[in-house]
């Protein structure tokens, strides 16, 4: 007979409790060893089940219960969907924002790239003199003028293809010598070349030439400034004219220059057929060239009809090309980069910061295409105030018309031709004639005409009633454009009158560009 046991929680008792199984029969013992051996494994079972959901709780739920935590969980899955939604605004604001901050390391890193380059372009240009903060920090100022109200810088041209003219002998003579003047105020500018053969005399060799001048002053490289001042001396006594600031270029920038800006055009008054710089271009003909031949026709003097006259005038129409082609077709920003690289790896200066920043913004208002052209060489030989002669020494050279070291015609011409006002420039000269029965009337008309700019060379009388009008105006030469429109307008006249038809008898043509006739009616009676 075997006694019922009782059970707790539905699991066996541990061995040892008073709930134990208690044998009857002759199974007995072994019923108790297979019991206790059961609960043990059994008891162990329980012990980890109970470990396990202890966290959890109860198990036994009631159906409100359930409601309230399925809400809950409602809840919670609208807000996680809030939450993602919210998540992914945030996210893309974070890489705006991101991005705004990489944009604005990058301006900050190309900000300090730009002011180390513009910092070394600067110090290149001044031979360290000014920085470019000096520059940003820099006051408006004028620049330095001369008696007449115009700023003149020397523009000295070596044609090394570095500043220290290593690549052959002879770098560092100035082959390249034109005069910068310009007028503030009236934005006139005018553009000068000077022969690089006219002889002086008083060089460091026994050439005497001009253009040894800045060499002699600088031979080891290291006076660039002393080497400037000389030519700026020298030349200034030729010309008759003070010089404010200079410019040393090396011509082999124009090479960098000119190819940045894709190759200009220019159009030569005079053929070009240079075998030593294999340089062939027609007078008249609108030539493309980059700039391997840009350098080659700024240097290219054989095969010319004027030599080293012609070599100046090239370089001059050079210039003007490539001022052509920035005004027409702008700049890129790679373009100005090349062109800012090119300008400060090969010119030396000695403007400073204030000036720099002056020079910059009068450079904006400028008007390029005004740019003048002078020559103190006439092809035609009519008007030339320098030749060409040897001096018994076999060498050639370049010499004032006038006779050796005078310069006094030289002076005057570069003095009229640097005048901002267009009459003085054309300096026509006018005949007055008092064409009335009252006398005095010419020398009132001179004095009136010359206050407005105008040159009467000559007073004179003419037969009375040449003139029915208060002036008739006639002109002989078509050489005083300016002077011709000046003339209309101050008299009132649609047309000016031809010297053929002038009711005056002369046995020749009288040496003068306009002749005007008073009349009965002057404004001077």
């Amino acid at each position: 007979m075997v006694k019922k046991v009782k059970y707790v929680d539905g699991f066996a008792p541990r061995s040892g409790t008073k709930n134990r199984t208690v044998g009857i029969n002759s199974g007995a013992k072994k019923s108790k060893r297979n019991g206790s051996k059961q609960a043990k494994n059994t008891n162990s079972r329980r012990i980890a089940i109970d470990d396990f959901t202890k966290p959890i709780g109860t198990l036994d739920l009631t159906s409100d219960q359930i409601d309230k935590d399925l809400q809950k969980q409602a809840k919670k899955g609208k807000k996680s969907k809030k939450a993602k939604k919210q998540h992914k605004k945030w996210s893309k604001k974070r890489k705006i924002i991101t991005g705004i901050v990489i944009f604005l390391v990058m301006l900050a890193a190309g900000a300090v790239a730009l002011y180390l380059w513009g910092q070394g372009l600067l110090n290149k240009l001044s031979n360290g003199n000014i920085g470019l903060w000096d520059v940003i920090t820099a006051k408006d100022v004028e620049l330095k003028k001369d008696a007449n109200g115009r700023t003149n810088i020397l523009v000295l041209g070596t044609s090394g293809y570095d500043m220290g003219g290593s690549d052959h002998d002879g770098a560092q003579l100035t082959d390249s010598i034109m005069i910068l003047s310009l007028d503030q105020e009236t934005k006139d500018v005018a553009m000068l070349s000077l022969p690089r053969d006219l002889y002086v005399g008083n060089t460091c060799t026994a050439t005497g030439k001009v253009n040894e001048v800045y060499w002699c002053n600088n031979q080891d490289g290291t006076d660039e400034l002393g080497g400037a001042k000389a030519a700026m001396e020298q030349i200034g006594e030729i010309l008759g004219i003070d010089f404010q600031y200079y410019a040393h270029i090396n011509w082999g920038a124009l090479v960098q220059v000119v190819d940045a800006l894709g190759g200009v055009t220019v159009t030569l008054d005079e053929d070009v057929a240079d075998d030593w710089t294999n340089t062939f271009i027609n007078a008249g003909v609108p030539t493309t060239i980059n700039g391997e031949q840009a350098l080659g026709l700024a240097r290219a003097r054989h095969g010319t009809a004027s030599g080293d006259f012609t070599r100046g005038a090239s370089q001059q129409k050079i210039l003007l090309a490539i001022r052509d082609k920035m005004v027409e077709n702008g700049l890129s920003l790679l373009q100005v980069m090349d062109i800012m690289g090119a300008v400060g790896d090969n010119v030396r200066t000695d403007f400073n910061a204030d000036e720099v920043k002056t020079l910059y913004n009068l450079a904006k208002d400028f008007p390029m295409e005004n740019i003048r052209q002078i020559s103190l060489y006439d092809p035609e030989g009519e008007n030339s105030y320098v030749t060409t002669g040897t001096l018994g020494n076999g060498i050639s050279y370049v010499l004032p018309v006038a006779g050796n070291y005078n310069y006094k015609d030289i002076q005057a011409y570069v003095k009229k031709m640097l005048s901002s006002d267009e009459l003085a420039r054309e300096g026509a000269e006018i005949l007055v004639l008092n064409g009335t029965n009252t006398a005095g009337v010419a020398g009132v008309e001179k004095t009136k005409l010359e206050e407005k700019g105008f040159t009467v060379a000559y007073i004179d009388d003419a037969p009375e009633g040449t003139c029915e009008k208060v002036a008739c105006v006639y002109i002989l030469n078509d050489k005083a454009v300016k002077t011709a429109e000046k003339l209309k307008e101050y008299y009132g006249l649609e047309t000016l009158g031809s010297y053929e038809n002038i009711p005056i008898t002369y046995y020749q043509k009288p040496p003068y560009d306009f002749i005007i006739i008073l009349g009965k009616a002057s404004s001077a009676e």
